[in-house]
């Protein structure tokens, strides 16, 4: 069962991982295009074509979009995904042009391992033409081989984050699924249990230090300890509903609630979160839009939950899988 964003009925998703120099770019492919929308909040996001993807802007179709690490280096990505696209002739007609609409937006990563390789038009390139309907690579893969969570006491004490995915079927048959690529300054929290499981790690023992906790009782290393324009989570909200534009971008507000129950604190000015909707068309009857946010809020939590719990060592930032737990 598929139980990840491809379950959408139109998307392909496709990752290029560079495990050595920890970092990579997903993407997120609609051939027949998708009404789009997006909400960006945090303090510094770095983002492509967003303007376009705002109510009252001409183009209503997007046909991609791309979720990169290498922070604003990583937009470069678009422009291979931007090159596939018009080889396989996909794209807005305007005259003899063909233009295809691609959305991005970036991640930092730059200092796990390297601040020289990151991801550019030929990574681009070779995740779109990597893009399928299998069930979405989870963890250390794509966009989130270099994201870490936890770092509110400092990159030195954070743990590893990645990209994850979670759909849900409704009543009336429409789908909702998300993919988020998870790259914090703030803690990840299952929001159903309220456990943290990932935050700040203890230097002297096991365990992890809650972030909200640090800021609020005034722990001096929670002060500056994470640079600015280091962080940020990004990902997709999609649906095979048939959305306006207008809908599309609420839709993309709305799920910024389920980054909100799993990382905490969210959309600080040290992230430049980030959400876009893609919604396929692909189901006719009329959609309770009420629904459709609650599944939204649910399933974008989940992913950011799915991030952490199937994410893998690297750079030295061990997972969650891999820390020794004192309770």
């Amino acid at each position: 069962m598929n139980s990840t964003l491809t379950s959408v009925s139109g998307l392909e998703v496709g990752h290029y991982t560079d495990l050595g120099n920890a970092t990579g770019c997903t993407v997120i492919l609609c051939r027949a295009g998708a009404s789009g929308g997006v909400d960006v909040r945090g303090g510094s996001p770095g983002t492509r074509e967003t303007d376009l993807l705002q109510p009252m802007r001409r183009v209503d179709r997007v046909h991609a979009v791309v979720l990169s690490g290498g922070s604003a280096y990583g937009l470069d990505a678009a422009s291979g995904v931007m090159r596939y696209l018009e080889e396989e002739d996909i794209g807005v007609r305007v005259g003899r042009a063909l233009v295809p609409i691609v959305a991005s937006a970036i991640l930092f990563d730059l200092n796990l391992v390297t601040d020289k390789v990151r991801p550019g038009p030929e990574e681009g390139y070779a995740a779109a033409r990597a893009a399928g309907e299998d069930p979405v690579g989870e963890g250390t893969v794509g966009a989130g081989t270099g994201a870490t969570v936890g770092k509110v006491l400092g990159p030195e004490r954070a743990v590893k984050g990645g990209i994850g995915s979670a759909a849900l079927t409704m009543p009336d048959g429409n789908t909702v699924a998300a993919l988020v690529a998870v790259n914090a300054v703030g803690d990840v929290v299952d929001h159903r249990t309220g456990q943290l499981l990932a935050g700040p790690r203890r230097i002297n023992r096991p365990g992890m230090e809650s972030a909200v906790k640090a800021l609020l009782e005034g722990d001096e290393a929670a002060k500056d300890a994470t640079p600015p324009l280091s962080n940020t989570t990004i990902g997709v909200i999609a649906t095979d509903a048939t959305l306006t534009k207008e809908e599309a971008n609420w839709l993309a507000r709305v799920s910024h609630d389920g980054l909100a129950l799993s990382i905490r604190p969210c959309h600080t000015p040290r992230d430049g979160d980030t959400m876009f909707a893609m919604a396929t068309n692909h189901r006719h009857p009329p959609a309770d839009l009420t629904t459709l946010g609650a599944a939204a809020v649910e399933v974008t939590a989940q992913a950011v939950i799915r991030a952490i719990e199937t994410a893998t060592g690297l750079g030295g930032i061990p997972a969650m899988s891999e820390l020794e737990h004192d309770d």
